[in-house]
């Protein structure tokens, strides 16, 4: 396969476009044309990641954390990114990053965790607002389900873990043809009626130019009538964060002891312990800072994340027991995540796993 293949299908995969603003995901660097032999996934694309891609035969890295972050002015060695990239250049290996992406995905980074606590009643902690729109189109009843299948066609209509999801009533339509036009039923200068079905679908902002022109091309009319109408609705299934709830709860102590085994840990810096019972817990993989009022705000006992600063542990309010675990240890899961669903998708070359620690953080204990 291709580099842009294999980009096509891994993005149908991964919604890349759930990805945060800020954030530099897709094809960091690669030839599109250049035919793929085998894929390497990690956590950080490093130079001693690219060294291990070209010892393993891999052409393509898949990382989760994008090497290139920031926009680079030059590439002449002079620090660990500016290495790895030319290191990966220079042999002919792409680099494509998924990072938020994979952490908005409902099945991502945070699912990973609370699978690994064992969390009941899974729910999004920080849904995303504002991309969900709904269509409505005007269209003449006898040529409606085929409309409705272009729609479901171009990924419109999906809700959760269901599609193919639509609502349509019927009403009479009234039209003139003026001159110029060229109608598909009805004549110039007579005002004409029609019985016509009004189709509504719901979807994720990203597929709005390809929905509407599925349905354009699939519509027999020469001027369409629909409406694009922006939806407050939460997106239920897409966002930062997750919670759940353990089917007994435990003592915090108790608790701290169980993340520190779960997770593999020398450390956990905590707020203090005021929970005396911990029942329902929030996880925010990496800097998790942001999603503290999020997990208060769903009555979480706990929470679970990285990189929270001295002032963040202030944010549990003597409510809620602050779990800094370090960002890479709440990520670790992630390459086998990837590794699982990109070698169950791709069987035409090798997909290999990188076993190169790169956390940049140590501890002396």
């Amino acid at each position: 396969m291709k580099l842009k293949e294999v980009v096509f299908e891994i993005e149908n995969i991964f919604s890349m476009k759930q990805a945060e603003a800020f954030d530099n995901v897709g094809l960091l660097c690669g030839n599109p044309e250049r035919e793929i032999t085998g894929m390497l996934v990690c956590h950080d694309a490093l130079e001693s990641v690219v060294d291990e891609a070209v010892e393993s035969a891999a052409n393509l890295i898949i990382t989760f954390h994008p090497i290139i972050f920031s926009g680079l002015k030059s590439l002449t060695g002079k620090n660990y990114v500016e290495r790895a990239v030319m290191k990966a250049i220079e042999n002919r290996i792409a680099i494509y990053a998924i990072h938020t992406a994979f952490d908005n995905d409902y099945f991502g980074v945070n699912f990973g965790i609370c699978q690994k606590l064992g969390l009941k009643d899974q729910k999004i902690l920080m849904p995303k607002s504002e991309n969900l729109k709904t269509l409505e189109v005007m269209v003449p009843s006898e040529h409606a389900d085929a409309v409705r299948e272009a729609l479901f066609s171009a990924g419109a209509g999906g809700i959760g873990f269901y599609d193919q999801c639509s609502f349509s009533h019927t009403g009479t339509g009234t039209f003139r043809p003026l001159p110029g036009s060229d109608p598909f039923s009805g004549s110039q200068g007579d005002r004409s009626s029609v019985l016509e079905e009004k189709v509504s679908v719901i979807f994720e902002s990203y597929k709005q130019s390809r929905t509407v022109a599925a349905m354009k091309k699939a519509h027999p009319y020469e001027e369409v009538a629909y409406n694009i109408i922006r939806l407050e609705n939460e997106n239920q299934y897409s966002g930062l964060g997750r919670y759940g709830e353990f089917d007994e709860p435990m003592s915090s102590a108790d608790f701290l002891r169980f993340v520190k085994e779960k997770f593999n840990l020398p450390v956990i810096r905590h707020s203090n312990l005021v929970s005396e019972q911990i029942k329902r817990v929030g996880v925010l993989g990496g800097s998790g800072a942001s999603g503290i009022s999020a997990a208060l705000a769903v009555g979480c006992d706990a929470y679970i994340t990285g990189d929270v600063k001295y002032h963040d542990f202030f944010g549990a309010e003597n409510k809620m027991v602050i779990c800094d675990i370090g960002h890479y240890e709440s990520e670790q899961f992630v390459t086998q995540q990837l590794f699982d669903i990109l070698s169950e998708n791709f069987r035409k070359f090798a997909v290999s796993k990188s076993i190169r620690n790169t956390n940049p953080v140590n501890y002396f204990l």
